[in-house]
C-alpha cells in the first residue's frame, strides 16, 4: 500500500504523510513521473531541478526503475554545490547526480553549478542564463534540519531574492548536517561557502515535490508547518506556494 495514511493543507501547501519511506518514495515517483509524461505529451520537452541528500537517493531511484519517460527530452539542473569542490569529490552533488541519474537515465542535458569555476560570480551569470532559457516545469526538492531549502540557510534565505542563483556562507548546523550524514569526516571539512538556487528560483518551477523523511527532520517540520512564516525557517515559504505538495513519513510528522 503506498498510499498516504493522513493528507491535510497548512495554509495553500498540500501535506502528504506516508507509514514509512518506501510507499513515500513510490507514490511521490510514480506522481512525477505522471507529470513529466504529460508534460512531454502537451509540450515536447521538460525542465526539472533535482535535490540532492539522502532523502532524495529512494525517490530518485524509484523515478528511473518506473521508467516511462522520455528522458532524450529532458534537461536537468540541480540546486546547490559547495564552492571549490571539484567534480570528482565524494561529496560532489555533481558526482551525486551523474552517478545516480545522469548515467542511468542519459537526458537531453543535465547542466551543473561548477563547484571549481575560477570565477564563481561568472557561474552565477552562467547558471542563471541557463535557467532563463526555459521554464522550470518541476522541482523535487527537501528540507534541511535546519530548516533550509537548497542552501538557503536561515541567515540569508530570501523570500523576495532578485537573484535565481548567489554564492552563500553556510552555518554551521548546516555543516554539521553534511557530517552527520557521512558527507564529509568532520566539521572542518565541509567548505564554508556553497552555491545555491534562491528561494523564488525554486519556486518559479510550476510544480513542487518537497521529499522530508526521517525523525532528524522533524523539528524543522514542525517549526515549517506549525510556526511563523520567516526567513527563521526557510521551508515554512512552502506555505504559500499552492503548486508545492510536502511528502512526510511517520518520523518526519512525528513532532507535529
Amino acid at each position: 500500500m503506498t498510499k498516504p495514511v493522513k493528507t491535510f493543507v497548512v495554509d495553500s501547501l498540500p501535506v502528504r504523510v506516508y507509514a514509512n519511506l518506501e510507499p513515500m518514495a513510490q507514490d511521490t515517483a510514480r506522481e512525477a513521473q505522471g507529470y513529466l509524461r504529460e508534460t512531454l505529451r502537451a509540450r515536447g520537452a521538460a525542465a526539472v531541478i533535482l535535490a540532492t541528500g539522502n532523502s532524495q537517493i529512494q525517490f530518485l531511484g524509484e523515478l528511473i526503475r518506473l521508467g516511462e519517460i522520455d528522458w532524450s527530452r529532458v534537461t536537468l539542473f540541480h540546486m546547490d554545490e559547495y564552492l571549490g569542490i571539484s567534480a570528482g569529490h565524494s561529496a560532489s552533488f555533481r558526482r551525486y547526480l551523474r552517478e545516480r541519474v545522469e548515467q542511468r537515465v542519459k537526458p537531453k542535458a543535465f547542466h551543473y553549478l561548477e563547484g571549481d569555476a575560477l570565477e564563481p560570480l561568472k557561474e552565477c551569470e552562467r547558471y542563471t542564463q541557463l535557467l532563463r532559457a526555459q521554464p522550470i516545469d518541476l522541482c523535487c526538492l527537501g528540507i534541511g534540519e535546519n530548516g533550509h531549502l537548497a542552501f538557503n540557510d536561515p541567515p540569508v534565505a530570501d523570500f523576495n531574492d532578485p537573484r535565481l542563483v548567489k554564492l552563500v556562507k553556510l552555518d554551521e548546523a548546516c555543516r554539521r548536517q553534511q557530517v552527520g550524514e557521512g558527507h564529509f569526516p568532520s566539521l572542518e571539512a565541509v567548505p564554508q561557502y556553497a552555491f545555491t538556487l534562491t528561494l523564488p528560483a525554486l519556486c518559479a518551477a510550476r510544480k513542487m515535490l518537497c521529499i522530508c523523511p526521517e525523525k532528524r527532520k522533524a523539528a524543522a517540520v514542525k517549526a515549517a508547518l506549525q510556526g511563523p512564516i520567516g526567513p527563521h525557517c526557510p521551508a515554512s515559504f512552502l506555505r504559500r506556494q499552492a503548486h508545492a505538495t510536502l511528502l512526510l513519513d511517520a518520523e518526519s510528522a512525528g513532532a507535529l
